[in-house]
């Protein structure tokens, strides 16, 4: 058309090729949303199945753990003869309130012992800090509760490095070791610490 005067036939035809190719794009548009709806729901389907997925990572690690920790801790002079799972104390949502995954006990001693598919230095923190709400929360509601409280950190996976911070914090390190786990051998002058 170029050089040639614009007729009201060739104005129709410019406007019948316009609405086309909005059309089109339309349509392209609506497919591209379609897709983009579909996609966002295969990823939310799949990172729910991820968390269930390390959910059962972890309870495969805490039952691991729990296998013959109570034998391996009376090695080490613990009296310890029971073991409970996911002991819950204080009031659900408040502060001072949490869950152990692994409580050993006795009469004279208690261990509480967190259980990590990989362990990192902010989960030993974090345990130190429920070691110490566990402690208060004894304390305060009027228990008699005078055992000597010990903490203990498990992993399927563990950097050298959080395991000597562990140990340092007086905390014992458990880790997978073939198809069971074993305390790691606390380093000369170990003292655990008593909570």
């Amino acid at each position: 058309m170029s050089g040639q005067p614009l007729t009201y036939e060739g104005v129709l035809e410019l406007i019948r090729e316009l609405k086309e190719q909005i059309s089109e794009t339309d349509r392209q548009m609506k497919e591209t949303d379609r897709q983009m709806k579909e996609t966002d729901r295969q990823v939310k389907r799949t990172s729910q199945e991820i968390s269930s997925l390390g959910s059962r990572v972890g309870e495969i690690v805490e039952n691991m753990v729990g296998g013959d920790i109570v034998e391996q801790f009376q090695t080490l002079g613990y009296a310890v003869t029971a073991l409970s799972r996911n002991k819950i104390f204080g009031i659900k949502g408040t502060s001072e309130s949490g869950e152990i995954d692994l409580f050993l006990e006795n009469g004279d001693v208690a261990i509480l012992v967190e259980t990590k598919t990989t362990l990192k230095i902010d989960d030993v923190k974090g345990h130190i800090t429920k070691l110490k709400k566990y402690r208060r929360y004894t304390n305060e509601n009027g228990s008699t509760d005078k055992r000597k409280f010990i903490g203990a950190v498990a992993a399927g996976s563990v950097t050298e490095n959080v395991i000597k911070f562990a140990q340092r914090q007086g905390l014992y390190v458990i880790v997978q070791a073939g198809r069971t786990v074993k305390i790691i051998p606390p380093p000369e002058g170990f003292q655990a610490k008593e909570w």
